[in-house]
């Protein structure tokens, strides 16, 4: 039977698995006096302006987004060659992650419903603020944020936001209409936004500064900082878009990485230690699924100079290695990794391998001649000529 891939799934902190609530849904809340009950409304007055902008553009309903597609009075953010710019943006990519859809796809579109204050636009590396509503083809609101903050290109929202956000202006509200590539992709967003579902944003510029240096923040908020984007890889990861992944793991060990404003205290570094192996685990993670051996043994051995005993690391990098064919090397790794994890099935089976690819191949025992001894030769018969090199 062969044996299990050297891949996996990245690491996750453990937590509670509740399933989160969608946005815009009516709630009720009630205090612990008598005939006291507040009612909080499910679409506000922002809300409201909001669907009056949309249904004049096109009714919800049945004939969802599709004619909005077709339409005229939007732009079109992925509609050109790639390799050109996007509207307004010098050197805007075509797509920030995974396979990019079609040059002219037409996918992501823009319509401007109320002008900038005329300042600049995000530049990469800066950080922005927006405020976000997001409405399903039949009207459902599943997107409500009155201040989402984030730096385009890290991969922490969708790539409708990633796109389309440093094409504003500060105080600029705008449209995006985007296929389900640009929105949750094919799979969706479990419990609210179906499989393949095109999304309506309206976007607010609130604010653009420049990006938070992670090495001038304290170990706390560079430690929350690390946890953010590397579990957003692993929502990457999820979904199977591993360039986004790697991406998010990258950016979360340089948030880790590095001198800080203040010194870390003993639990601190530990903490941060801890954090930056697991994002090297995942990064080889990633690397394997993005069919790069060599880079997914090279963060293997990084995990492995921070914590030297670490299972995941000690394991995938002798698989690794077996791979290679470099079996000696892999037997001592994996050998060490099975003093760790005495019970792993998965270490005894590539142990098992390796003993058969290392053990030398029996010897044939010499066949018995088939016919009896030779008769003498006759008295007048020639000598038989000797062995070639006897003495």
């Amino acid at each position: 039977m062969p044996g299990p891939s050297p891949g996996g799934s990245p690491e996750r902190d453990a937590g509670a698995g509740g399933r989160p609530r969608g946005p815009g849904r009516g709630r009720r809340v009630r205090f612990r006096l008598p005939h006291t009950a507040i009612a909080l409304p499910s679409v506000r007055e922002e809300e409201r302006l909001f669907y009056r902008r949309l249904e004049a553009l096109a009714a919800p309903g049945p004939g969802g987004f599709g004619p909005l597609f077709a339409a005229d009075g939007w732009s079109d953010l992925t509609g050109e060659p790639r390799g050109r710019a996007g509207p307004g943006v010098p050197g805007l990519p075509g797509r920030l992650s995974g396979s990019p859809p079609p040059a002219e796809d037409r996918l992501l579109r823009k319509r401007v419903v109320r002008d900038g204050q005329g300042g600049p636009r995000p530049r990469p590396g800066q950080e922005v603020s927006v405020k976000v509503l997001g409405a399903l083809e039949d009207g459902g609101l599943v997107e409500r944020d009155p201040r989402l903050s984030f730096v385009p290109g890290h991969g922490d929202v969708v790539q409708a936001l990633e796109l389309g956000v440093p094409t504003m202006q500060p105080g600029e509200v705008s449209f995006f209409l985007a296929a389900f590539p640009y929105g949750y992709g094919r799979p969706g967003r479990e419990p609210d936004v179906p499989p393949e579902a095109p999304l309506l944003f309206e976007v607010t510029l609130l604010e653009v500064r420049d990006g938070p240096d992670p090495q001038r923040l304290p170990p706390a908020a560079r430690l929350r900082l690390g946890s953010q984007r590397r579990e957003r890889g692993n929502f990457h990861f999820a979904r199977g878009d591993f360039a986004a992944a790697l991406r998010s793991y990258r950016l979360a060990l340089r948030a880790l990485d590095g001198p800080a404003a203040a010194p870390p205290g003993p639990q601190e570094e530990e903490e941060l230690r801890e954090q930056r192996v697991k994002c090297l685990n995942n990064c080889a993670a990633a690397e394997l699924k993005l069919q790069r051996a060599g880079e997914a043994l090279a963060a293997c051995e990084a995990a492995l100079r921070i914590s030297p005993d670490n299972g995941r690391a000690l394991l995938r990098r002798g698989q690794l290695l077996a791979q290679q064919g470099r079996d000696a090397e892999a037997a001592l790794v994996l050998r060490r990794a099975l003093e760790l994890d005495p019970g792993s099935k998965v270490i005894h089976t590539e142990l098992s391998r390796l003993a058969k690819r290392l053990s030398p191949p029996a010897r044939a025992a010499p066949e018995e001649p088939r016919h009896g001894p030779m008769p003498p030769p006759s008295p007048g018969a020639p000598a038989a000529p000797a062995a070639e090199g006897a003495a």
